[in-house]
């Protein structure tokens, strides 16, 4: 029977494409750069090309952090500073929550019979301003960040600091959910508990990732949970 479970943040329960969708538009214009369609889909690209690699430990999450708008404003041809950039952009980002659909009642409800912790990849700043702002961290018994913790997902040393904060944790009974096969999905693999893949769009999964459980959408889960 499922008792603890661990709840991923960005496109999981907050929608993290708008966010950021808000955010680089904002930041591009108080760089006096015109935030075009075009413009923040290549971000958007460049962004999650840059956290896969932070994710295989290819680079830093300092390196990543500027390297992400140096790219942009390379591919756009314009001289403009990353860091300053990245300075403008995590502020309009930390402002911004958007709900993934249902996500506050399915919490409100699963709250009341399981015991539950975020567990994110995202700047600490970003993520507990998100956090704080969306008024679900009365849903968690606590939030694990990797930029608090020193590990990234979907590494073991992130599961291992984690788990070593909750007490009389049983793997056997612990369930990751997020959107991510590479962090969520491959990090319950390493950490050796159950996983949910929430899968709205429902795309295949051609990685090495084993799901246990796959969701199209968060009002599965109360049932889902219950009957295991």
């Amino acid at each position: 029977m499922i008792k603890t479970v661990l709840f991923d943040l960005d496109d999981t329960i907050l929608d993290f494409k708008k966010a950021e969708s808000i955010a680089i538009r904002r930041a591009l214009s108080e760089m006096n750069i015109k935030p075009t369609d075009s413009i923040a889909k290549i971000y958007s690209e460049i962004n999650k090309s840059q956290w896969l690699l932070l994710e295989q430990q290819k680079i830093s999450r300092s390196e990543l952090l500027t390297r992400r708008f140096d790219l942009l404003f390379e591919k756009l041809g314009v001289k403009r500073s990353g860091k300053q950039m990245q300075t403008i952009y995590e502020r309009f980002l930390s402002e911004e929550h958007v709900f993934i659909p249902d996500a506050n009642e399915v919490l409100n409800v699963l709250s009341k019979e399981f015991s539950m912790y975020i567990v994110s990849n995202g700047s600490a700043f970003v993520q507990e301003n998100r956090i704080k702002s969306s008024g679900i961290s009365k849903y968690f018994k606590n939030i694990f960040i990797s930029e608090r913790i020193g590990y990234n997902k979907p590494h073991k040393a992130f599961f291992d600091k984690c788990f070593s904060s909750i007490e009389l944790l049983d793997r056997s009974n612990t369930i990751i959910i997020g959107d991510s096969l590479t962090s969520d999905i491959k990090g319950g693999n390493n950490a050796e508990i159950l996983t949910c893949w929430y899968n709205p769009s429902k795309k295949a999964n051609n990685s090495d990732a084993v799901v246990d459980y796959e969701i199209s959408s968060l009002t599965e889960l109360p049932a889902l949970l219950k009957q295991n």
